[in-house]
Formats: structure tokens, sequence, C-alpha cells
């Protein structure tokens, strides 16, 4: 059979000419393992990043003039984050942790002031939502319109914040456990 001449080739003819490289380009990702889909999101997905929260909180509480608590991984959880940001004229420390049902929670602890943390963590956008008891302590409770949730309570030194989207259930078991820690030892 004859070629077809080039003028009679159309977008269809490409299409169809691409089909079967794409399947052979598929059948040789999966045959050879390199192909992976991670769409559980749970903590125990190994495509999780993982972070060393530990050693970050301990490099933070050297640097930073303020006491930093290392609460106690909750069992299940995964740390996947940490920073060291500005806010108002100081720095915020910040680590995070995909919780056993999937969700991100975020702990930062700072000196700087109420409002310039809520600023830093709703963007401008919180909104309070009443107190609430977590830990023995009064936490002001904020929210976003996009639903990001965030406490903070005012230990007088520092300033302690949990964030997520996820359920009150795992902010709460972070609150309790950062509360029950004693300060790493910081700058002498």
């Amino acid at each position: 059979m004859a070629a077809k001449p080039r003028i009679l080739h159309s977008s269809k003819d490409m299409i169809w000419s691409l089909i079967p490289l794409l399947v052979i380009c598929a059948i040789v990702a999966i045959a050879s393992g390199n192909c992976s889909v991670g769409l559980t999101g749970q903590a125990s997905d190994d495509r999780t990043p993982s972070f060393d929260v530990a050693n970050a909180l301990q490099a933070d509480a050297r640097d930073l003039p303020f006491p930093i608590r290392r609460p106690a991984t909750p069992a299940g959880w995964k740390p996947n984050s940490g920073s060291t940001q500005p806010v108002g004229n100081t720095r915020v420390s910040t680590v995070g942790w995909i919780s056993d049902v999937g969700a991100y929670v975020q702990l930062s602890q700072t000196d700087a002031a109420e409002e310039d943390l809520v600023v830093k963590l709703g963007g401008g956008e919180a909104l309070g939502k009443g107190t609430r008891q977590v830990g023995g302590r009064e936490w002001v409770a904020y929210e976003t319109p996009d639903e990001k949730k965030f406490w903070i309570t005012d230990l007088g030194d520092v300033r302690i914040a949990v964030l997520s989207r996820g359920p009150d259930e795992d902010m709460t078991e972070i609150a309790t456990a950062v509360l029950a820690q004693q300060p790493l030892p910081g700058r002498a």
C-alpha cells in the first residue's frame, strides 16, 4: 500500500502513532519498578519525606533566644518538615508531622507577639473562634476562610501554636505533648 501524501496527514494520525508508544512506556515503567502512585497519604506511606524533628528543635533551642520544647512524636505519626522563619521582630521555630489519619499538624514556637503569630499563620485572614482548655492551659482558637485552624497559648516567654486542617484530636494530641515537656537546653 502506498504511503499517504504528507498533505493528507492530520492530528488523528499523530495520536494513533503516539498511543502505542505511551503503552510501551507504561509497560516498561511498571515492569522496572520505577513507577509508584502513593495515593494513601498516610504517615506510614514510604513516599512521605522524613524529617529529624529532635535535631531540628535542639538546634533551634541553641540558636533562638526563647525556650523550645520537643514533644514526643505520637504513635503512628511521621515527622516530615521543619523551618525557622522571621515573624515580627524575631523568628519562629516550626516543625510538622503527618498524623496517623493523614492530616498535616504543625507546631510553632516563638517569642513574637500573638498578633504577629496570628498574621504569620493565618495570612491576615484568621478570625478568633473562642478559647479551649488543652493540657491545663487556655488556647485561643483561630480559623481562616480556607478552614485552616490554629490554636495559640502564651507561656510568658514563648507563644506556642498548633495548626492543622485535620481533626481537633490531632491538634489536642500535639498540644498536650508539647506542654508536658520541659524546655530543651538552650543558649548558655
